[in-house]
């Protein structure tokens, strides 16, 4: 879609005919609504593909390594990474939780020339405390009671390669310092050992907490800090980026149906316009298991929409509700929805029917055969 995902999220369904919703509702961009079209398993291309030459750029931009998106935000996201992935800088990558991040991180490794050497995941959320120094720096035998042997730490075994601090707001403050230390010197002290040893590491972390917020609170270094965010990605939260989700729903659908060995090949137009809609708040990690859901209920060859979570469909109603000045009633027909909806959007945009025509996603001259449909109900 080529509106904002702010403008798509404010975007209520229109011209809504029982039982089936028109085409429109999948999205207002028709760029954007091929997306959902994908071809049968060996057809041949159909007669306007064949008239039409292949968008071959568009198609090598939406995906970049393990990432998908067409989006203005995930294409800044893919020259960020091809910017800095051939660099040595610390990277910072922030977003909202399950938008991406460790595939991001996944990214600027493959693209680097540490691609071939190790990647290494440090949970810092996951990891006890009291454990937390012992695993990122190792330790030797004795240093502490039960530690039976020596134990190389996940600082060393990223040795030549990349370390991935996921979290990383939620290392403890006492840890911080060594980190630091082991970043700019470039070597390394297990717990209870006498002598450093070298180190050649990249690293990358990342957060879905505001780490200007942690400075204040005191749970962050100011020095890590500005050591980490060298080089900063921020991920934008997938209701952000709406039209990339036809190409990340397609993506999921093709992979759970080959793991469920299940013939399921489209979405139902209402099916698209309730995946569209949806808000995510789980972004990108959301819409996997709302898919994963729905290949497992299909039934037949199409994903409609009482195959998505039951939480994904309800979203959508509590908009013919919103406050207290759309008139809505249990009894009103459909036509009367439709009109005052698009009375209420041609007030909002004055009467410019070019807006509001785009706003409520149907042509201009759509518009126009509606509102002499519906005459004065319309009226601005």
């Amino acid at each position: 879609m080529s509106q904002s995902g702010r403008d798509s999220r404010k975007r209520p369904a229109a011209g809504q005919r029982a039982p089936r919703a028109p085409a429109e509702l999948a999205s207002t961009d028709p760029e954007a609504r091929g997306l959902w079209e994908v071809s049968e398993p060996g057809a041949g291309p159909r007669a306007d593909e064949r008239a039409r030459p292949r968008d071959t750029r568009r198609e090598r931009r939406a995906f970049v390594q393990n990432l998908i998106g067409v989006s203005p935000r995930m294409q800044r996201v893919f020259r960020l990474i091809a910017k800095v992935a051939p660099t040595e800088s610390t990277v910072l990558i922030t977003g909202e939780s399950g938008t991406g991040k460790e595939m991001v991180a996944t990214a600027v490794h493959l693209q680097s020339r540490r691609a071939h050497r190790p990647f290494v995941t440090v949970n810092c959320a996951a990891i006890p405390e009291g454990l937390f120094e012992s695993e990122l720096f190792g330790h030797v035998r004795g240093a502490f009671t039960g530690s039976v042997a020596d134990k190389m730490g996940l600082l060393k075994q990223a040795d030549g390669g990349t370390v991935f601090l996921d979290e990383v707001a939620e290392m403890p403050l006492a840890v911080q310092p060594k980190l630091l230390r082991a970043l700019q010197n470039g070597e390394v002290r297990r717990v209870g050992d006498t002598e450093s040893v070298r180190l050649d590491v990249r690293v990358i972390a990342a957060t879905n907490r505001d780490l200007k917020r942690s400075l204040d609170e005191g749970r962050l270094r100011e020095d890590l800090y500005y050591r980490l965010s060298v080089f900063q990605i921020e991920l934008p939260p997938l209701r952000e980026r709406r039209e990339d989700i036809p190409l990340l729903a397609n993506y999921f659908r093709e992979r759970f149906a080959r793991r469920l060995r299940k013939r399921v090949t489209r979405f139902s137009e209402r099916a698209q316009y309730y995946l569209i809609h949806y808000d995510y708040p789980g972004n990108v990690r959301e819409l996997e298991n709302a898919i994963e859901r729905a290949v497992t209920l299909a039934e037949g060859i199409e994903i409609t929409h009482f195959d998505l979570p039951p939480t994904m469909r309800e979203a959508s109603v509590p908009l013919l509700r919103e406050g207290n000045a759309f008139p809505y009633s249990e009894t009103m027909t459909i036509a009367q929805l439709e009109a005052e909806h698009i009375r209420r959007v041609l007030t909002h945009y004055s009467g410019n029917t070019t807006k509001a025509a785009r706003s409520l996603g149907i042509s201009r001259s759509t518009l126009w055969r509606k509102m002499k449909e519906y005459g004065n109900s319309v009226s601005v």
